[in-house]
Protein backbone atom coordinates (compact mmCIF):
# COMPACT_ATOMS: atom_id res chain seq x y z
CA UNK A 1 0.00 0.00 0.00
CA UNK A 2 1.28 3.45 -0.97
CA UNK A 3 -0.66 6.66 -0.55
CA UNK A 4 0.09 10.35 -1.07
CA UNK A 5 -1.94 13.20 0.44
CA UNK A 6 -1.68 16.67 1.93
CA UNK A 7 -2.74 18.41 5.10
CA UNK A 8 -3.88 21.84 3.96
CA UNK A 9 -4.24 24.99 6.04
CA UNK A 10 -7.84 24.23 6.88
CA UNK A 11 -6.77 20.85 8.36
CA UNK A 12 -4.99 22.54 11.30
CA UNK A 13 -4.96 25.89 13.09
CA UNK A 14 -1.84 28.03 13.01
CA UNK A 15 1.61 27.54 11.51
CA UNK A 16 3.70 24.35 11.36
CA UNK A 17 7.49 24.32 11.35
CA UNK A 18 8.60 20.69 11.06
CA UNK A 19 12.39 21.27 11.20
CA UNK A 20 12.00 23.38 14.34
CA UNK A 21 9.72 20.79 15.93
CA UNK A 22 12.07 17.93 15.06
CA UNK A 23 15.15 19.70 16.40
CA UNK A 24 13.63 20.89 19.66
CA UNK A 25 14.70 17.86 21.71
CA UNK A 26 11.27 16.77 22.89
CA UNK A 27 11.60 13.40 24.63
CA UNK A 28 8.73 11.57 22.95
CA UNK A 29 11.19 9.86 20.58
CA UNK A 30 14.33 10.67 18.58
CA UNK A 31 13.98 13.17 15.77
CA UNK A 32 12.77 11.48 12.59
CA UNK A 33 15.40 10.92 9.92
CA UNK A 34 15.46 13.45 7.09
CA UNK A 35 15.91 12.29 3.51
CA UNK A 36 15.06 14.07 0.25
CA UNK A 37 13.35 16.83 2.21
CA UNK A 38 11.05 14.44 4.06
CA UNK A 39 11.13 13.52 7.74
CA UNK A 40 10.39 9.82 7.95
CA UNK A 41 9.81 7.07 10.47
CA UNK A 42 7.95 3.79 10.81
CA UNK A 43 5.00 3.80 13.19
CA UNK A 44 2.35 1.22 14.01
CA UNK A 45 -1.14 2.09 12.84
CA UNK A 46 -3.85 -0.39 13.78
CA UNK A 47 -0.97 -2.71 14.76
CA UNK A 48 0.49 -2.60 11.24
CA UNK A 49 3.85 -1.02 10.30
CA UNK A 50 3.47 2.16 8.31
CA UNK A 51 6.30 4.31 6.97
CA UNK A 52 5.35 7.98 7.21
CA UNK A 53 7.23 10.60 5.15
CA UNK A 54 6.25 14.21 5.85
CA UNK A 55 7.55 17.60 4.79
CA UNK A 56 6.49 21.24 4.62
CA UNK A 57 5.38 22.12 1.09
CA UNK A 58 7.33 25.38 1.25
CA UNK A 59 9.52 27.37 3.62
CA UNK A 60 6.40 29.26 4.65
CA UNK A 61 5.30 27.89 8.05
CA UNK A 62 1.73 28.80 7.13
CA UNK A 63 1.82 26.35 4.20
CA UNK A 64 0.50 22.82 3.78
CA UNK A 65 2.16 19.51 4.63
CA UNK A 66 2.96 16.86 2.03
CA UNK A 67 2.69 13.25 3.23
CA UNK A 68 3.59 9.90 1.70
CA UNK A 69 2.81 6.64 3.49
CA UNK A 70 3.82 3.09 2.70
CA UNK A 71 2.85 -0.23 4.29
CA UNK A 72 2.93 -3.93 3.39
CA UNK A 73 -0.71 -4.06 4.56
CA UNK A 74 -3.80 -2.05 3.73
CA UNK A 75 -4.48 0.48 6.49
CA UNK A 76 -7.41 2.87 6.68
CA UNK A 77 -6.29 6.30 5.46
CA UNK A 78 -8.29 8.04 8.18
CA UNK A 79 -6.49 6.05 10.88
CA UNK A 80 -3.11 7.05 9.41
CA UNK A 81 -4.12 10.70 9.18
CA UNK A 82 -5.40 10.75 12.77
CA UNK A 83 -2.13 9.23 14.03
CA UNK A 84 -0.03 11.79 12.15
CA UNK A 85 -2.18 14.65 13.43
CA UNK A 86 -1.70 13.41 16.97
CA UNK A 87 2.08 12.96 16.67
CA UNK A 88 2.66 16.44 15.26
CA UNK A 89 0.15 18.30 17.42
CA UNK A 90 -1.94 19.25 14.39
CA UNK A 91 -5.07 19.22 16.56
CA UNK A 92 -3.58 22.00 18.71
CA UNK A 93 -4.81 25.54 18.07
CA UNK A 94 -1.57 27.55 17.83
CA UNK A 95 -3.47 30.72 16.89
CA UNK A 96 -5.17 30.63 20.28
CA UNK A 97 -1.86 29.84 21.99
CA UNK A 98 -0.27 32.90 20.40
CA UNK A 99 -3.14 35.09 21.56
CA UNK A 100 -2.51 33.95 25.13
CA UNK A 101 1.26 34.37 24.87
CA UNK A 102 0.89 37.92 23.54
CA UNK A 103 -1.34 38.84 26.49
CA UNK A 104 1.67 38.32 28.81
CA UNK A 105 4.56 40.74 28.10
CA UNK A 106 7.00 38.19 29.56
CA UNK A 107 5.89 35.53 27.08
CA UNK A 108 5.10 37.56 23.97
CA UNK A 109 8.74 37.54 22.69
CA UNK A 110 8.59 33.74 22.40
CA UNK A 111 6.07 33.83 19.55
CA UNK A 112 8.41 34.95 16.78
CA UNK A 113 11.30 32.81 18.03
CA UNK A 114 9.11 29.70 18.11
CA UNK A 115 6.60 30.27 15.33
CA UNK A 116 5.31 26.91 14.10
CA UNK A 117 6.92 24.89 16.91
CA UNK A 118 4.47 22.16 17.90
CA UNK A 119 4.42 19.42 20.48
CA UNK A 120 6.02 16.27 19.04
CA UNK A 121 4.07 13.47 20.69
CA UNK A 122 4.87 9.80 21.12
CA UNK A 123 3.44 7.10 18.91
CA UNK A 124 4.76 4.56 21.46
CA UNK A 125 4.37 5.51 25.17
CA UNK A 126 6.98 2.97 26.30
CA UNK A 127 9.53 4.47 23.90
CA UNK A 128 8.72 7.85 25.45
CA UNK A 129 9.33 6.46 28.96
CA UNK A 130 12.77 5.17 27.97
CA UNK A 131 13.61 8.26 25.89
CA UNK A 132 12.72 10.53 28.80
CA UNK A 133 14.79 8.49 31.27
CA UNK A 134 17.73 8.48 28.85
CA UNK A 135 17.48 12.23 28.25
CA UNK A 136 18.06 13.12 31.92
CA UNK A 137 21.40 14.95 32.35
CA UNK A 138 22.18 14.15 28.73
CA UNK A 139 22.53 16.05 25.46
CA UNK A 140 19.89 15.84 22.75
CA UNK A 141 22.40 14.37 20.29
CA UNK A 142 23.53 11.65 22.70
CA UNK A 143 20.14 10.45 23.87
CA UNK A 144 18.79 10.49 20.29
CA UNK A 145 21.73 8.32 19.23
CA UNK A 146 21.24 5.94 22.15
CA UNK A 147 17.54 5.37 21.47
CA UNK A 148 18.20 4.81 17.77
CA UNK A 149 20.85 2.20 18.63
CA UNK A 150 18.44 0.42 20.96
CA UNK A 151 15.86 0.31 18.15
CA UNK A 152 18.35 -0.97 15.59
CA UNK A 153 19.72 -3.68 17.89
CA UNK A 154 16.50 -5.08 19.37
CA UNK A 155 13.51 -3.56 17.59
CA UNK A 156 11.57 -5.11 14.73
CA UNK A 157 13.07 -4.27 11.33
CA UNK A 158 10.95 -3.28 8.33
CA UNK A 159 12.22 -2.73 4.80
CA UNK A 160 10.68 0.04 2.72
CA UNK A 161 11.55 1.68 -0.58
CA UNK A 162 13.71 4.28 1.20
CA UNK A 163 15.54 1.84 3.47
CA UNK A 164 15.33 -0.08 6.74
CA UNK A 165 13.38 1.24 9.71
CA UNK A 166 12.96 -0.11 13.23
CA UNK A 167 10.26 0.00 15.85
CA UNK A 168 11.15 0.38 19.52
CA UNK A 169 11.55 -2.97 21.33
CA UNK A 170 8.83 -4.10 23.73
CA UNK A 171 9.37 -4.07 27.51
CA UNK A 172 9.78 -7.86 27.41
CA UNK A 173 12.44 -7.55 24.70
CA UNK A 174 14.34 -5.02 26.84
CA UNK A 175 14.22 -7.42 29.79
CA UNK A 176 16.06 -9.99 27.68
CA UNK A 177 18.86 -7.55 26.81
CA UNK A 178 22.08 -7.66 28.89
CA UNK A 179 22.56 -4.51 30.92
CA UNK A 180 26.34 -4.31 30.48
CA UNK A 181 29.38 -6.07 29.01
CA UNK A 182 29.95 -8.44 31.92
CA UNK A 183 26.37 -9.68 31.84
CA UNK A 184 26.65 -10.22 28.09
CA UNK A 185 29.93 -12.07 28.57
CA UNK A 186 28.34 -14.30 31.19
CA UNK A 187 25.31 -15.02 29.01
CA UNK A 188 27.47 -16.06 26.05
CA UNK A 189 29.44 -18.46 28.24
CA UNK A 190 32.76 -16.77 27.62
CA UNK A 191 32.65 -17.34 23.85
CA UNK A 192 33.50 -13.66 23.28
CA UNK A 193 36.22 -11.38 24.52
CA UNK A 194 35.03 -8.53 26.72
CA UNK A 195 35.74 -5.93 24.02
CA UNK A 196 33.51 -7.90 21.62
CA UNK A 197 30.50 -7.50 23.92
CA UNK A 198 28.57 -4.71 22.23
CA UNK A 199 25.03 -6.13 22.36
CA UNK A 200 24.12 -4.64 25.72
CA UNK A 201 22.40 -1.47 26.89
CA UNK A 202 25.55 0.28 28.10
CA UNK A 203 27.11 -0.21 24.68
CA UNK A 204 24.35 2.09 23.38
CA UNK A 205 25.79 4.96 25.41
CA UNK A 206 23.10 5.18 28.09
CA UNK A 207 25.65 4.95 30.94
CA UNK A 208 24.25 4.56 34.45
CA UNK A 209 20.73 4.76 33.00
CA UNK A 210 21.01 1.15 31.79
CA UNK A 211 19.86 -0.07 35.19
CA UNK A 212 16.91 2.33 35.16
CA UNK A 213 15.91 1.15 31.68
CA UNK A 214 15.88 -2.49 32.76
CA UNK A 215 13.91 -1.68 35.91
CA UNK A 216 11.41 0.42 33.96
CA UNK A 217 10.88 -2.46 31.52
CA UNK A 218 10.30 -4.83 34.43
CA UNK A 219 7.77 -2.51 36.05
CA UNK A 220 5.87 -2.01 32.81
CA UNK A 221 5.87 -5.78 32.24
CA UNK A 222 4.86 -6.84 35.76
CA UNK A 223 3.26 -3.98 37.70
CA UNK A 224 2.49 -0.91 35.63
CA UNK A 225 -0.20 -0.67 32.95
CA UNK A 226 0.68 2.27 30.71
CA UNK A 227 -2.82 2.21 29.24
CA UNK A 228 -4.22 2.69 32.73
CA UNK A 229 -2.02 5.77 33.25
CA UNK A 230 -3.68 7.34 30.23
CA UNK A 231 -7.06 6.98 31.95
CA UNK A 232 -6.20 8.25 35.44
CA UNK A 233 -6.30 11.84 36.67
CA UNK A 234 -3.16 13.89 36.30
CA UNK A 235 -1.81 13.86 39.84
CA UNK A 236 -2.38 10.12 40.26
CA UNK A 237 -0.62 9.43 36.96
CA UNK A 238 2.25 11.70 38.03
CA UNK A 239 2.70 9.89 41.36
CA UNK A 240 2.53 6.49 39.63
CA UNK A 241 5.31 7.40 37.20
CA UNK A 242 7.51 8.58 40.07
CA UNK A 243 7.65 4.94 41.22
CA UNK A 244 9.73 4.04 38.15
CA UNK A 245 13.48 4.12 38.89
CA UNK A 246 15.14 7.00 37.06
CA UNK A 247 11.90 8.99 36.90
CA UNK A 248 11.89 12.21 38.91
CA UNK A 249 9.32 15.01 38.70
CA UNK A 250 10.73 16.53 35.50
CA UNK A 251 10.92 13.19 33.68
CA UNK A 252 7.43 12.21 34.90
CA UNK A 253 6.00 15.44 33.48
CA UNK A 254 7.85 14.85 30.19
CA UNK A 255 6.31 11.38 29.94
CA UNK A 256 2.84 12.75 30.67
CA UNK A 257 3.23 15.61 28.18
CA UNK A 258 4.86 13.81 25.27
CA UNK A 259 3.76 10.23 25.93
CA UNK A 260 0.18 10.76 26.97
CA UNK A 261 -0.74 14.18 25.59
CA UNK A 262 -1.36 15.71 29.01
CA UNK A 263 -0.89 19.30 27.89
CA UNK A 264 -1.19 20.65 31.43
CA UNK A 265 2.20 19.14 32.30
CA UNK A 266 4.97 21.63 33.08
CA UNK A 267 8.35 19.82 33.14
CA UNK A 268 10.81 21.69 35.35
CA UNK A 269 14.57 21.30 35.18
CA UNK A 270 17.28 23.67 36.35
CA UNK A 271 16.92 25.82 33.23
CA UNK A 272 13.14 26.24 33.44
CA UNK A 273 13.56 27.03 37.15
CA UNK A 274 16.01 29.80 36.29
CA UNK A 275 13.86 31.15 33.46
CA UNK A 276 10.63 31.26 35.49
CA UNK A 277 12.42 32.70 38.52
CA UNK A 278 14.02 35.38 36.35
CA UNK A 279 10.76 36.34 34.65
CA UNK A 280 8.23 36.07 37.47
CA UNK A 281 10.13 35.93 40.79
CA UNK A 282 13.23 38.12 40.36
CA UNK A 283 15.57 37.98 43.32
CA UNK A 284 13.73 35.06 44.93
CA UNK A 285 14.80 31.44 45.33
CA UNK A 286 11.86 29.28 44.25
CA UNK A 287 11.96 25.49 44.63
CA UNK A 288 11.28 23.36 41.53
CA UNK A 289 8.01 21.96 42.92
CA UNK A 290 6.72 25.51 43.41
CA UNK A 291 7.79 26.38 39.85
CA UNK A 292 5.86 23.33 38.62
CA UNK A 293 2.73 24.34 40.56
CA UNK A 294 3.05 27.92 39.29
CA UNK A 295 3.34 26.78 35.66
CA UNK A 296 0.40 24.41 35.81
CA UNK A 297 -1.86 26.87 37.62
CA UNK A 298 -0.97 29.95 35.56
CA UNK A 299 -0.89 28.40 32.09
CA UNK A 300 -3.45 25.58 32.47
CA UNK A 301 -3.93 23.44 29.37
CA UNK A 302 -1.18 25.42 27.60
CA UNK A 303 1.45 24.74 30.29
CA UNK A 304 3.33 22.21 28.16
CA UNK A 305 3.51 24.60 25.23
CA UNK A 306 4.62 27.51 27.42
CA UNK A 307 7.44 25.39 28.86
CA UNK A 308 8.51 24.30 25.37
CA UNK A 309 8.40 27.84 23.98
CA UNK A 310 10.19 29.39 26.95
CA UNK A 311 13.07 26.94 26.77
CA UNK A 312 13.54 27.30 23.02
CA UNK A 313 13.29 31.09 23.25
CA UNK A 314 15.83 31.18 26.09
CA UNK A 315 18.27 29.04 24.09
CA UNK A 316 18.01 31.10 20.92
CA UNK A 317 17.76 34.58 22.42
CA UNK A 318 20.80 34.29 24.69
CA UNK A 319 18.73 34.33 27.88
CA UNK A 320 20.15 30.95 28.97
CA UNK A 321 23.65 32.36 28.74
CA UNK A 322 22.59 35.30 30.90
CA UNK A 323 21.14 32.96 33.52
CA UNK A 324 24.17 30.64 33.66
CA UNK A 325 26.12 31.27 36.90
CA UNK A 326 29.59 32.68 36.28
CA UNK A 327 32.51 30.78 37.78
Amino acid sequence: MKKHFQFNNNDFKGPVNLPLTMGSGQTSQPAWLEQDGYFQEVILVEDEPCLVKIKCESKDVEGSLDVEVESPQEIRLKAIQNEIKDIFGLNDDLNRLYELLKEDPKLSPTVEFCRGLRLFKAHNPFECVISSITSANNSIIRWNRSIRQIKEKWGDQYQFSSGSFYTFPSPQDILNVPEHELEELELCGGEKDLDECIDNLKACGVGYRSSYIKQAARMVTEDLDLNEIARTDYEEAFQTLLQIPGVGPKVADCILLYGFGRDEAFPVDVWISRIISHLYFPGEKIKPDKIRDFGRERFGKYAGYVQLYLFHYARKSGLLDELTPRR
